[in-house]
Order: C-alpha cells, then structure tokens, then sequence
C-alpha cells in the first residue's frame, strides 16, 4: 500500500484520453527496458495517471509490486433467513484484494474445490456468534489454516494457500490433528499452530505446538512438533500468536477479559511468562509491524498503542471513534488496518506520518469484512 491519498476514492473516469500512448511506448527515443528502470523509482500512482502504456508497466509481471490490502469477506447477515428451518449452511466466504492505486476490488480466483471448500462464517443454530476463520501472512503468502465447517467439525486438514504473484491456490502439508479455535501465528517466515480444539476435546492438541517452515523446499513442507504448553487453556478461543523478535505471543481470551498470556521463544524452543506490562494491555486484536514492533487496540476505548519492551508498558499512538469494537487488525508498510465493528469497514491507520493520519476502506457491496492482510498485489496478465 504505497498509496494513501486515493485509498478510499472510486476511479470512475481515466485521468487520460483512451488513444494516449497507444503505441505503447514507455518513454520515446528510449527502449523499453531502460524506459522500466528509469520509471520503477516513480510512484504508482503516478505510474497509474499520466498514460496506458504507463499504467500497463505498473501491472505487467515485471514491474516491481505494490502492496495491497486482501480480504476474507462474508455475504451481510440476514437474521430473518437465518431462522428459516429449511435453511442450509453455506461456505459463506469470498476472497478479494483492494487495488489501493486504482481504488478498486477485485476477486481472488476461486479456490480449489477438490477436497471441498468449505468455510463457515455462521451457523443457523448460533445465530449470535461469529464462527472464526483463521488466516495468516507468512513469506508473502495468504494462509488460511482454521475454520468450522457447518457440522461444527475442523474445515481444513492441510492450510489452504495463496501465492499473489503467481495467482494460484495450493495446499500446505496436511496437518496431523486438524482443528479450530487455535493460536495461528508467524515468525521468521514459519508458520505456529498452538493448541486447538478438533471434532472433540484432546488434552494433547490442546497442550500442542507445530511449526510449518516455508523456508524449505516445497517437496521437503511439513510439520513438525516442537516444545508443548504446560496446559489446554489456550484451546478455548481462536486468537492470534504474534510473531516479534523472534518470539511468539499470545494470550488465551480476547477483549477486556481477565486472560492468561504465554510467550515462545523460537530459538530456544522454549516457553516463558508473558510481561505483566503486556499482558495487562492486550485488551483487543494484535498484530506486528516487521516482527520489529507489536501494536494493540483497545477495542472498548478504541486506542491504538505499540508495546515498549524496555519499560514493559504500551505506548498510545491514536484513539478513534473508528476503532472502538475493531475485531481483527493487520499490519505492514508502516499502516495498521483495522476490521472495524461488524465488517462494515476497514479503518487504515499510516502509523508513520506525524501526526498520525487515516482514513477508511469500504468493503465490496453487500460483503462484510472478517479480516485482512497486507500483501503484493496481484499479478494481472491484462488490465
């Protein structure tokens, strides 16, 4: 997301006639590959505006990528349908990707079928609670790794995958215990499964923990058990394990709830006492800048804070309306983007401009959002 002015504007019109640079031609009296160095170092926005043959570069697989925001989406909740008795649970969510230069939402290609895909937002025998759907960003790649089907049962024996610059979905390794309401995490470009809870209750998947590396080769993905927690207290909500400086955070309830939290070293296969100044600050959704800087919003006060490890405390950083109830956040290129109250939009917070500055991000028409990521846009063969 390299662009912010135009992030909550609709491109309705080119900002330039159809037969402009319909040659093609980058820059004249240059060829083309010395035209594309000299460009790559101009904003994409730019790139987007003055002319076709410009804007063809931005998304020709050569160019270097932007950034994007990408989005699980789930149809708008309909109560009265929902207590028909003849109405059947369907995989209730989409896949689309926020194209922050040209302002505009486009569709993921659909995932593979074969096993069936099928993720369930919400069931018409729960029609109070939000089943959780459970993704992660790991080595530019969008991971989905847990969620409910509507027998209640685990949705995902293996993670599901999805790589932008190549446009394709694949399946990670099959997952030994399949599960929901786990911990799901990152750090150093491999993936954490914590705890969990299957079809049933198993006190060694509760107290489990496996990694995923994709720092190997493809053929040689697996997953492999590592150091377990001391109890299953963990399995009881779905929650983020926050990767930082080489360890792994989490706590055990979201919000405001009294909660437990734990911290895993990654080097030292080793877990240890969350700080009390973290844990007593964790009061909504996480997510880490880089693996470099943890922020935290207070979903009741709306506060977005940044942990200060040396003096064991959470630092503000901006308090909105906006923020308040927020049910997932994701963070990258210096922004922080917050799923806001009910999925009705997505507050964009660029946490390096001073002062701080946001704005906001409408999901597609009659979609609410369940969570984002911030990923490289996709490769487009036409545009």
């Amino acid at each position: 997301m390299e662009i912010t002015v135009q992030c909550c504007k609709q491109s309705k019109n080119d900002p330039f006639d159809d037969n402009d640079s319909e040659n093609g031609t980058l820059l004249p009296g240059l060829p083309d590959d010395l035209a594309q160095r000299c460009l790559s170092s101009l904003s994409p926005s730019l790139l987007f505006s003055v002319c076709h043959s410009w804007r063809r570069l931005l998304y020709s697989p050569s160019f270097p990528p932007f950034f994007s925001l990408y989005a699980l989406l789930s149809p708008l909740h309909n109560p009265t349908m929902a207590l028909h008795r003849e109405v059947v649970p369907q995989s209730t969510i989409v896949f689309f990707s926020f194209d922050p230069i040209s302002s505009s939402w486009r569709p993921l290609p659909s995932p593979p079928q074969n096993p069936s895909f099928h993720l369930l937002r919400r069931h018409p025998s729960f029609l109070s609670r939000n089943l959780p759907i459970q993704s992660l960003t790991v080595s530019n790649h969008l991971i989905v790794i847990a969620a409910t089907t509507q027998n209640l049962f685990p949705a995902l024996s293996s993670p599901l995958v999805f790589h932008p610059e190549s446009n394709i979905w694949f399946y990670g390794p099959q997952i030994s215990a399949p599960r929901r309401w786990c911990a799901a995490g990152s750090a150093q470009d491999v993936v954490y499964m914590a705890s969990g809870f299957g079809s049933h209750y198993q006190g060694d998947v509760a107290r489990s923990l496996e990694q995923w590396d994709l720092n190997k080769k493809r053929e040689n993905w697996g997953w492999e058990n590592k150091a377990g927690l001391k109890d299953g207290r963990f399995s009881r909500e779905a929650v983020e394990a926050v990767g930082c400086r080489g360890k792994l955070c989490m706590v055990n309830v979201k919000g405001n709830a009294l909660k437990e939290g734990a911290v895993y070293n990654v080097g030292l296969d080793k877990w240890e006492d969350m700080p009390v100044g973290m844990v007593a600050g964790w009061n909504g959704p996480a997510a880490s800048m880089d693996e470099d800087e943890i922020y935290v919003i207070d979903e009741v006060k709306g506060r977005l804070s940044k942990y200060d490890g040396e003096k064991d405390c959470w630092v503000k950083v901006i308090e909105l309306e906006q923020l308040k109830r927020a049910e997932h956040i994701a963070a990258g290129r210096g922004k922080i983007c917050a799923v806001s109250a009910k999925g009705e939009r997505i507050i964009v917070v660029d946490v390096r401009d001073k002062p701080t500055r946001f704005w906001e991000v409408e999901p597609p028409c009659g979609l609410e959002v369940v969570a984002v990521h911030v990923l490289p846009r996709m490769i487009s063969r036409q545009h």
